[in-house]
């Protein structure tokens, strides 16, 4: 019967919002699994050099912070203050950008298996991934980022709710791209270097 309790208290609170934001907690919960799922099969792969720094931690807790603003506008009145009208188009537009953001973040961590990391390091057994999503994308881990960040302003109706993911971001991806493609040059040498040439780093090379 407690579990009946929850689940009612739950559908209460979703009766509370709108289709959009609804949509937005369904795309944090498919993409909150798909991260669990890869970070556990990543964690018996032995890290072999961490080129991770204080900056860069620092960067990564505040983007995650950004995905959890929400939850502060969704379930409490702190944020109101910021609230203002959306247009229907933009919920729709935000539906497709999380869609394509969920979409790609599957099949970025599909595509590196156990090569995958949250932090920057080389494990014991990496390998230069090329194929796939890869074979057009260097960072499609961070394009879908940021596809999310955009859909969560399209879909939630609150200044800081809708942006902080997006403000809070781009500077990690600004520090953190460069140092990223240095430390796999350091590895791979020549491959990732030609790898580099004929890619584009967040969205497909148009031209050689």
């Amino acid at each position: 019967m407690i579990w009946a309790v929850h689940l009612a208290e739950n559908m209460n609170l979703l009766r509370g919002h709108d289709t959009f934001e609804v949509i937005f907690l369904v795309g944090f919960i498919a993409g909150s699994v798909i991260r669990k799922i890869y970070t556990a099969k990543s964690r018996v792969v032995k890290t072999a050099k961490k080129y991770s720094n204080l900056l860069d931690i620092i960067l990564v807790g505040s983007a995650g912070a950004g995905m959890f603003v929400p939850f502060l506008y969704l379930f409490t009145p702190w944020l109101d203050f910021a609230n203002y009208n959306l247009p229907d188009w933009s919920g729709w537009a935000g539906l497709a950008a999380f869609t394509g953001a969920i979409l790609m973040l599957w099949r970025a961590h599909y595509d590196l298996g156990r090569n995958f990391s949250a932090t920057l390091q080389i494990t014991g057994q990496h390998s230069l991934i090329t194929g796939g999503i890869y074979r057009h994308i260097r960072h499609p881990m961070y394009t879908a980022h940021l596809l999310w960040a955009i859909s969560q302003g399209l879909l939630l109706a609150n200044w800081f709710a809708g942006w902080a993911f997006l403000v809070l971001s781009v500077p990690l991806y600004i520090v953190r791209i460069p140092r990223e493609e240095g430390m796999m040059l350091e590895h791979f040498g020549a491959r990732y270097s030609e790898y580099m040439s004929r890619t584009g780093r967040l969205i497909p090379r148009i031209w050689k």
